[in-house]
């Protein structure tokens, strides 16, 4: 048994220090993953403590240890859409600050490629499919899973996901090849 479904059993029995431990190895994963779906930081610091709390509240009920991780993932993207759903009722016009179009300005004049800046301007689903299987190294059926999608729309996401990047990465390669 791996060391991290013997922390899982042990914090499912109460083990206030496994839980700590099976969270200090998610924590950074987990930011980045609530990062790319909410993008100001209190945002995601709320999430993964409601995450936390609910998967501590929960952990008896999950039956096998082997999928705490996309377990713990699904919780999250839960609670970063609720959290979504309450600004939108929330704010009821959303602007795009002023250093946000610059900063895509700059990106367009810069003749360089920010890949993460590409990535986050792509759709939500696209860009969850992506950081999943690139950053968090889900598989194409645990990313299923995870977003309750078919196996075969994961693999769409990701070839439309990459299509797109390609395309805002390819006038830049040119344009560089071009001043060579």
């Amino acid at each position: 048994m791996l060391d991290n479904e013997l922390d899982i059993k042990k914090a499912q029995r109460g083990d206030h220090e496994a839980f700590i431990r099976l969270f200090r190895q998610l924590e950074s994963q987990l930011y980045r993953l609530a990062k790319t779906i909410l993008t100001q930081d209190e945002d995601c610091a709320d999430a993964l403590q409601e995450t936390t709390l609910k998967v501590y509240k929960g952990l008896a009920s999950l039956k096998q240890p082997k999928f705490f991780k996309t377990w713990v993932i699904r919780i999250l993207i839960n609670e970063c859409n609720q959290l979504l759903r309450m600004r939108e009722r929330t704010v009821a016009v959303a602007e795009i600050p002023e250093e946000t179009a610059a900063s895509y300005a700059h990106f367009e004049d810069s003749g360089s490629v920010d890949l993460q800046s590409c990535i986050n301007r792509l759709d939500e689903s696209l860009r969850l499919a992506i950081v999943l299987f690139y950053y968090e190294d889900l598989s194409i059926k645990q990313i299923a899973g995870v977003l309750g999608i078919s196996e075969g729309a994961v693999r769409a996401r990701l070839h439309r996901a990459r299509r797109l990047l390609s395309e805002q990465i390819q006038p830049v390669r040119e344009e560089g090849l071009a001043h060579e």
